[in-house]
């Protein structure tokens, strides 16, 4: 049966406004990028009482898909959802609870993730293991490993890589080279190759005792170095642990494209010679629990709330590739096709994810200074001055790489609320 034959079905079986029929006939409109049917179809099957189609409603309207983002209207609908049982609504309420907004960020978040945990919701293991992978208690990071093996037993490719690099490496427990062996011979026949080789010597301080899931640890005071007054810039080592850069760079790949600049004149991005990287911007709809809490991580780092935001972009640089001095400040016609309420970028932060061979540091003219490329350290700096003009001297570049790869992750961080929750 072809495509077009398919839905024909589905609309026959919607006919008699059975909930479940109208729940497959808009997931399938979803997936055809017919959104503004699917989005009344998803509605109608949500008001009937259908907990799968109040969830996809509600995320419909976290995100704006077929509609004008409400995330207040979204928490509603993920509580009703909740209320008859559902751990998958349960994992959205503690996904949006982080940002603080809508939802209190309170112990229910922690709650949340456990029950999404114990009904084997692939994402909430995921979130679940990189938590507990920062951890030093050898409990913590066997737990970080099983619950990767759990998440990979059910298919989840991104829990698959990083639970090849535990039992490569022997993190969690001793290694396992026949079944990182067979596993790696399993993701290769997908077309999914090996991460880079990336090790963080710094474990995290952690104020919850081991074994406590304690999502709220990505909010812990985080000690910046100063290293410049002009530019501010500031630097942290073992912000991020080894399994989160290897996340980053695993849910980044397969989005890579070639890196653009803001054109000055239309405020347009554009391919230039400036930049001649590739990235991955992660849009909202992209980011499950885990991106979200290092997301969190960075811009409580940085000092900023998370909703002050832009989308989370992952750059691979290879050798030879660079990104020319600039500043991360935006010009005016930018800013206005983006948000103008959220004003300029104030502050950046960027994380370096593995180890380069040689090259690829992070170069400030100004104050004569360049910063290292090393797993889990990040470097943030001010793009404007304190009465929100924008600051000359924040000039920076990324040096070319001169051996193997360099990968960061960047989180431009605006003067006011940019993200919806």
């Amino acid at each position: 049966m072809n495509e077009d034959a398919v839905l024909l079905d589905l609309r026959r079986r919607a006919h008699d406004g059975s909930p479940q029929a109208l729940y497959q006939l808009a997931s399938a409109l979803v997936a055809r990028h017919e959104l503004d049917e699917a989005f009344t179809l998803h509605r109608r099957a949500a008001e009937a009482g259908l907990a799968n189609a109040q969830i996809e409603y509600a995320r419909m309207l976290m995100y704006g898909v077929g509609c004008d983002a409400e995330p207040l209207r979204a928490a509603e609908w993920l509580l009703r959802a909740e209320s008859v049982g559902s751990p998958i609504a349960s994992y959205f309420l503690a996904l949006m609870s982080l940002g603080g907004r809508t939802l209190p960020r309170d112990g229910r978040v922690n709650e949340r993730v456990l029950r999404a945990v114990r009904a084997d919701y692939p994402p909430a293991l995921r979130a679940a293991a990189v938590h507990f992978g920062r951890k030093a208690d050898p409990a913590d990071q066997l737990r970080c490993l099983q619950l990767l093996e759990r998440g990979a037993g059910l298919g989840d490719v991104i829990a698959a890589r990083l639970f090849l690099e535990r039992i490569t490496h022997g993190e969690g427990d001793v290694p396992q080279p026949d079944a990182a062996a067979d596993l790696r011979g399993q993701l290769q026949a997908i077309g999914v190759g090996p991460l880079p080789e990336i090790v963080v010597p710094e474990f995290a301080r952690s104020e919850a005792a081991p074994g406590v899931l304690s999502m709220d640890d990505v909010l812990q005071p985080i000690d910046l170095h100063l290293q410049s007054t002009r530019p501010r810039v500031m630097t942290v080592d073992g912000l991020l642990s080894a399994e989160e850069c290897r996340l980053l760079i695993a849910n980044a790949e397969v989005h890579l494209t070639r890196s653009r600049t803001v054109d000055p004149d239309t405020g347009l991005p554009m391919e230039q010679e400036i930049r001649t990287s590739s990235d991955a911007s992660f849009d909202a709809i992209q980011e499950d629990l885990a991106l979200r809490c290092v997301q969190l991580r960075m811009a409580s780092a940085a000092g900023v709330p998370l909703d002050h935001a832009e989308h989370l972009v992952v750059l691979r640089y290879e050798p030879g590739q660079e990104y020319r001095p600039h500043r991360d400040y935006r010009p005016p016609s930018s800013i206005e096709r983006d948000r103008p309420e959220a004003g300029n970028r104030m502050r950046t932060i960027c994380a370096y994810l593995n180890t380069v061979e040689a090259g690829g540091q992070t170069e400030f003219p100004v104050a004569g200074l360049r910063v290292e490329p090393r797993p889990g350290r990040a470097v943030v700096f001010e793009n404007l001055h304190p009465d929100g003009s924008p600051d000359p001297d924040s000039l920076h570049a990324g040096l070319p790489v001169e051996r193997g790869e360099k990968w960061l992750a960047t989180l431009w961080l605006r003067q006011g609320r940019y993200r919806a929750f």
